[in-house]
C-alpha cells in the first residue's frame, strides 16, 4: 500500500493526502476500464481544443477528434467562440472532416442541410417534406461549453461545469507573468500510440525517470530533489518546479568545468563561461542579471512580467486528468495524451510548442529542429515508431510506453511500488478511482 503523510519534497502548503489505493493494471488493459472513463470521467473535464489563432474571423472552425467523440468550435460574429458536436442532427453524418475551415454556413455533405455559425439549421432539401412543416430555424447543432483562455480554447460536454478560469486555478494566476496570450503555436504534432494514455501521466506526474530516460538534460536542468519542489492542489492538479540553468546536484558538476550545453546557454547572453569553471552553480544567477540587462533589447518583452524565477526555472503544471504544460521562459510545451476511440491499450499523444514573438526572430529552436517562427510551421500526425520525430525529449518519454504496456499484462505484475518523489501518481489515481469507481479501489 502506498499510504504516505508527510512525504517530504513536498511544499506544505500545497501538499494533499493520499489513501495509498493499489494501482493495479486492470486499470491500463481492461475494456471495463476505458468505458468507465468514457461514461464518467471524460464528459465532465474541460479539454483543449485549439488556439484562437486558427479562430480569427466569423465562420472560421476548429474541429478536434476526442477518442469517440468530434467537436467543433466556430468563430461567432461577436468575437465569441461557440462549440458544437461535430455530428448532423439529421441522421448523425459529421459535419466537418478536416482539422481547420472556414465558411460562413456548416453543410453536411450526406443529404445538404446547412446551418450558420450559430448552429441554427438554415436550409434543407425540400423543407416541406416533414411532418412538423419546414425545420429550419427550429433544429439547432447541439451545443457544448467553450470558454477561453490566454492563446487556448477549450470546451466541456457538463454543461455545469466549473467556469474555465476556475477550473484551471492556479495556473492563470501563476503563468501570467510569461503573457502567453499572444505566443505563436510553431508546431502541432501527434501520433497514435501503443499504450494506454495513463502510462505517459505518469510519466509526467513524476520525475524520478530523469536521471535514466533523459540523462542528457542533467547538465542544464537541476532534478536534484533537495531542489526540486512539487505541489498538488484541491482541484487535482498538480505541479512541480524544477530549478534551470543549473546542473543536477545528484552529481558533482559544480565544482568541474561548465558543461557544453549549460555553457551555451550562458554564452548566448554574453556571459564569459570560462569565469565560471569550477564554480558552475553560479551561473543561474548570472544569466538572471543579463536577461533583466538584455533581454529587453533582444525583443523579450515578457521578461518584465516575469520573477527570476520564471526567468531561467521549468515550471511542469499537470492538469487533471491529461493535460500538461511545461514553462520555460521562451517556449510552452503542451504534452497531452487522449485515450484511443476502442482500445485501452492504445492512445493519441499530442505535443505543441509555442514561443514569444520576438521582434526580428525569424526562427526559434523546437524540440523537432528549427523552424519559422510563425503560426503551425510544422503539423503532421502519424504513428509512434514511424520515423518522424515528436520531439528529442518527447521521443524518449514515449520510448517506455509499449514496454510498460506490455509488462502491464504480466501474472508477475502485482501493482505499483512507489516513492515518496511518485505521490502525485498515487493521488492520481485515487482521484481516478473516485470518479470511475466511486471510491477507493477494491483490490
Amino acid at each position: 500500500m502506498n499510504v504516505q503523510s508527510g512525504a517530504a519534497r513536498y511544499s506544505p502548503d500545497f501538499d494533499q493526502p493520499v489513501r495509498g489505493d493499489k494501482i493495479t493494471a486492470d486499470r491500463y488493459t481492461s475494456r471495463e476500464w476505458m468505458e468507465g472513463e468514457y461514461d464518467k470521467l471524460w464528459p465532465h473535464v474541460w479539454h483543449l481544443g485549439g488556439v484562437i489563432a486558427d479562430l480569427e474571423e466569423e465562420g472560421d472552425i476548429v474541429r478536434h477528434n476526442f477518442g469517440r467523440e468530434s467537436v467543433i468550435m466556430v468563430k461567432q460574429g461577436d468575437g465569441s467562440v461557440k462549440a458544437f458536436y461535430n455530428a448532423c442532427p439529421h441522421r448523425g453524418n459529421r459535419l466537418i472532416l478536416g482539422d481547420i475551415a472556414s465558411s460562413d454556413r456548416i453543410t453536411c455533405g450526406y443529404h445538404g442541410w446547412q446551418f450558420d455559425t450559430d448552429g441554427t439549421l438554415v436550409n434543407v432539401q425540400d423543407p416541406d417534406d416533414f411532418p412538423g412543416g419546414n425545420p429550419c430555424g427550429k433544429v439547432h447543432l447541439k451545443k457544448l461549453r467553450c470558454e477561453t483562455w490566454g492563446p487556448f480554447v477549450f470546451w466541456n460536454m457538463d454543461l455545469n461545469a466549473k467556469p474555465l478560469l476556475e477550473w484551471l486555478s492556479p495556473y492563470p494566476e501563476r503563468l501570467e507573468g510569461y503573457g502567453l496570450e499572444n505566443w505563436i503555436r510553431v508546431f502541432a504534432v501527434s501520433a497514435e500510440a501503443d499504450f494506454n494514455w495513463k502510462i505517459i501521466r505518469d510519466n509526467f506526474n513524476e520525475s524520478y525517470h530523469l536521471p535514466t530516460i533523459h540523462p542528457e538534460l542533467a547538465t542544464f536542468i537541476n532534478d536534484g530533489l533537495p531542489s526540486t519542489v512539487f505541489e498538488m492542489y484541491e482541484n487535482g492538479h498538480n505541479a512541480m518546479w524544477m530549478v534551470g540553468h543549473q546542473a543536477t546536484t545528484r552529481e558533482d558538476y559544480h565544482s568541474g568545468e561548465v558543461p557544453e550545453t549549460l555553457g551555451q546557454v550562458a554564452e548566448t547572453w554574453g556571459i564569459r563561461v570560462e569565469d565560471y569553471h569550477g564554480r558552475t552553480g553560479d551561473l543561474r544567477e548570472a544569466v538572471i542579471k543579463a536577461k533583466r540587462e538584455k533581454g529587453p533589447e533582444r525583443g523579450y518583452s515578457n521578461y518584465d512580467r516575469m520573477s527570476d524565477q520564471q526567468l531561467v526555472d521549468y515550471f511542469h503544471c499537470t492538469l487533471w486528468p491529461n493535460l500538461t504544460i511545461t514553462m520555460s521562459p521562451e517556449q510552452c510545451q503542451i504534452l497531452r495524451t487522449e485515450p484511443h476511440p476502442t482500445d485501452p491499450a492504445k492512445c493519441v499523444f499530442q505535443h505543441w510548442c509555442l514561443y514569444p514573438p520576438v521582434k526580428g526572430m525569424k526562427e526559434v529552436e523546437t524540440p523537432v529542429g528549427t523552424l519559422p517562427l510563425r503560426h503551425d510551421a510544422l503539423v503532421r500526425h502519424g504513428y509512434y515508431g514511424d520515423g518522424n520525430t515528436l520531439g528529442f525529449v518527447a521521443d524518449q518519454d514515449l520510448s517506455i510506453g509499449t514496454s510498460q504496456q506490455q509488462g502491464l499484462n504480466s501474472r508477475g505484475f502485482d501493482g505499483c511500488i512507489l516513492t515518496h518523489q511518485e505521490k502525485r501518481i498515487q493521488r492520481f489515481h485515487e482521484l481516478l478511482n473516485d470518479v470511475v469507481l466511486g471510491g477507493p479501489s477494491r483490490d
